[in-house]
């Protein structure tokens, strides 16, 4: 139930003196994974080495990887960062109401995703997150530099420590990874089916994450519908159990 167990992932970062910057304020707070999507800069040198200062060890452990799934490998819990409203079906909160919930004793490893310095993050890669973070505010100049915004959640989080009580639970939340298969597994079948087509099923695949990540699956309720999809699989082979549904999407 500490930061630590907190993954600060950062999406196509193009910004080494951000890069930098964030690592130093990481160990200002006691975090220390680093995890960096396709980085367009130079995250080892010497410029994010400058504005790292005493902190050139979380630097040099973050791991760089191609997509946002993988840097998710492991993680329980992600909160994605985001300045516009957006059709969630989840509210966005700011870091005081929603960073807690990364410090719940079952939500580590968790994940708090930044986006892009330009453009933040795509729809697609929001739909890896549970949650929605935006740091308020003035309406006069909303955008906040990268490392700024890192800062504040870097800072709040260790504040949450605070008011986060432990609380027994015998619940094992299935792994981001292990939800994606089903979310796989589920849009494969729905389109051999014909209940989604290939044109709409991005959007409509979108409801049905929005739907699962307020449910908070666990790792057996995920074995549990995987079976059932592969059940009605093999059932759609049998002779005579191939007719197609009436309602489409």
């Amino acid at each position: 139930m500490n930061t630590s167990g907190v993954k600060i992932i950062l999406v196509e970062p193009a910004g080494p003196l951000n890069v930098g910057s964030i690592a130093r304020v990481m160990k200002n707070f006691a975090l220390k994974q680093l995890v960096l999507v396709n980085p367009q800069c130079d995250y080892l040198g010497e410029e994010a080495r400058i504005m790292a200062v005493h902190a050139k060890d979380v630097l040099e452990s973050a791991v760089s990887v191609d997509t946002l799934p993988q840097a998710l490998q492991g993680c329980k819990r992600a909160i994605a960062t985001t300045a516009r409203d957006r059709d969630f079906n989840s509210p966005l909160q700011s870091p005081r109401e929603v960073l807690p919930w990364l410090l719940e004793p079952q939500a580590q490893p968790a994940a708090l995703i930044f986006g892009r310095e330009d453009r933040g993050l795509s729809n697609e890669e929001l739909n890896y997150a549970q949650k929605f973070m935006r740091i308020p505010t003035d309406a006069g100049y909303a955008s906040l530099n990268l490392a700024s915004a890192v800062a504040i959640s870097c800072y709040e989080l260790a504040q949450s420590q605070n008011i986060v009580q432990p609380t027994a639970s015998n619940q094992k939340f299935a792994p981001l990874e292990v939800v994606e298969g089903y979310y796989e597994q589920l849009e494969s079948l729905l389109l051999s089916i014909e209940y989604l087509y290939p044109h709409t099923a991005p959007s409509r695949m979108e409801k049905f994450r929005q739907l699962y990540n307020r449910a908070q699956l666990q790792t057996q309720e995920v074995a549990m519908l995987r079976g059932i999809l592969r059940q009605m699989q093999w059932a759609l082979t049998q002779p005579g159990k191939g007719s197609k549904p009436m309602n489409k999407y």
